[in-house]
């Protein structure tokens, strides 16, 4: 089973956009083929026993198409295994909300979204894509300009109509991720996906320490002091009543689900390899020792 649904994804897309309808557009038959692989692989996923899908790495099911690496398809598992209640995704920083892992869930899945960033011109593409955009043009997502502070966050999501229970909480802020995160309280998403800092492997539970106006620190191109480490957010996650399943083929993008969610079908994500993936290899190697004197705090 694992063979034939891993080679689906390229072999539905060349069959149905050679067999689609050639008065559409070029776009349209493009957008119409993504759809019916995604919606092909999703039914295949729905299908799957629980033993079939212990068997799954994330690795295996990972696939990009608006995510920054393999969000996308790491998703669409998920949430064809759990199902969904009601599509609401909440995602911080989202940038332009074209490469976030929101996008596919709006675009291909019908969700609704509520993305925030604290930049007015990305805010304002995005908005504009959206609202041309064949597939959400009747009901785009709304976007928030906004700089989220671990005081304002709640309000913020609360005065746009998001409270209770969603399906999707998304963290990339590279900055108070850890800080945002333990301070919502109005929303109880199914699955939370945050940014980690991959440099400290499975070591301490540090976090930068909380300032309302952080600025990320960048060393040789990377965004290294800011975040918190897998262990600080294994443990507020914890707190919170999450378990950790899983993180992206790189790393540092960590899959949280509540424990009330299908606790039969993910299991608790193993640590012990987390170290070997060689992206984690390379950061530590690389940017360990650079940034360790800097100021963290222990969570």
């Amino acid at each position: 089973m694992k063979k034939i649904i891993s080679s689906f994804i390229s072999r539905i897309l060349k069959r149905f956009s050679g067999e689609l309808n050639q008065s559409l557009t070029n776009t349209e038959r493009m957008l119409a083929g993504e759809q019916t692989a995604q919606m092909i692989l999703k039914n295949q996923y729905k299908a799957l026993s629980k033993n079939e899908i212990a068997k799954y790495d994330f690795t295996e099911v990972g696939f990009r198409k608006y995510s920054q690496n393999s969000e996308d398809g790491i998703l669409l598992f998920i949430f064809s295994v759990i199902g969904t209640t009601n599509k609401r995704v909440v995602e911080l920083c989202a940038s332009d909300g074209i490469e976030c892992n929101a996008a596919n869930l709006i675009i291909n899945h019908g969700w609704e979204g509520l993305l925030f960033d604290g930049n007015a011109e990305t805010v304002e593409k995005g908005k504009e894509f959206y609202r041309v955009h064949p597939d959400t043009f009747t009901l785009p997502p709304t976007f928030v300009n906004a700089w989220i502070t671990r005081a304002n966050v709640n309000g913020l999501i609360a005065q746009h109509n998001y409270t209770g229970e969603i399906d999707l909480l998304s963290i990339d802020m590279d900055g108070m991720d850890y800080w945002i995160w333990k301070n919502i309280t109005d929303i109880k998403p199914r699955v939370v996906v945050v940014e980690i800092q991959c440099i400290f492997g499975t070591t301490d539970a540090l976090t930068v320490p909380y300032e309302d106006d952080f600025k990320t620190e960048f060393i040789d191109g990377f965004g290294i002091y800011c975040g918190g480490s897998l262990n600080a957010f294994i443990k507020l996650a914890s707190t919170k009543g999450y378990k950790l399943i899983g993180v992206e083929k790189y790393g540092f993008n960590a899959f949280f689900i509540r424990n009330d969610i299908a606790p039969d079908l993910f299991p608790e994500y193993n640590t012990n390899q987390y170290e070997n993936i060689p992206f984690v290899k390379w950061a530590m190697a690389t940017f360990l020792e650079k940034i360790k004197e800097k100021k963290w705090e222990k969570v």
